[in-house]
């Protein structure tokens, strides 16, 4: 597949575009400041890389292409509007060209919390949603935008975030959250985001992935 990666310098975005260059897919590169793309990562992305500041460059990049995949969002608990502002830049740029499957990363909080979830995990939501409130407001307003917009999103919604290893193994639920779940790594977000590329039921979705 042709695919496009915004925030590909961050850890989650780093991941996409490896494991999609390593199952044989087209890869082009979005990033805010191209000065911070790791080696690594250049040549893993030969397409090209382009300024996300650039109307034109990023309605080039997503133009005929099967899927974009997006890491972006903040990286601080002062969010501001950035993970909102900058999605709405893609979807502009996607419905201008007519490019439909769009998938983000967004975050448990912002899912359903589980009918059976036990009272322990709902402590910890509730902490943790306190302490990075500006950030699920962010993620939240996004998701908004996707679901008013024309694009065939997905929402993908990880807990905490680790830099464990790939392992192919968590739990995924469409619409839902995911009992108990607590992390995931970075690498398996990832592999969920492009496992979901060509899955029907996640579309217009947000999903739970968790161990």
């Amino acid at each position: 597949m042709r695919l496009t990666v915004f925030g590909a310098t961050g850890a989650v975005g780093q991941e996409i575009v490896r494991q999609a260059r390593t199952s044989g897919h087209q890869v082009t590169a979005v990033v805010r400041d191209p000065a911070r793309l790791p080696e690594g990562l250049r040549s893993a992305a030969p397409d090209g890389v382009v300024r996300l500041d650039d109307e034109a460059a990023v309605r080039a990049a997503v133009a005929g292409r099967d899927a974009v995949l997006s890491g972006l969002g903040a990286r601080g608990r002062k969010a501001g509007d950035v993970a909102e502002r900058l999605t709405r830049r893609v979807q502009a740029a996607m419905e201008a060209e007519g490019t439909r499957r769009l998938l983000v990363v967004s975050a448990a909080p912002v899912g359903p919390v589980p009918a059976d979830e036990p009272l322990l995990d709902r402590a910890v939501r509730s902490v943790i949603g306190a302490v990075l409130k500006e950030v699920y407001a962010d993620l939240t307003r996004m998701e908004a935008a996707l679901a008013a917009g024309a694009t065939d999103w997905t929402s993908v919604r990880p807990p905490k975030l680790t830099d464990g290893p790939l392992t192919g193994r968590y739990r995924t639920v469409v619409g839902g959250t995911p009992r108990s779940g607590r992390s995931i790594a970075r690498a398996d977000v990832a592999h969920a985001m492009l496992a979901l590329i060509d899955e029907p039921a996640a579309v217009k979705q947000g999903v739970g992935v968790a161990y």
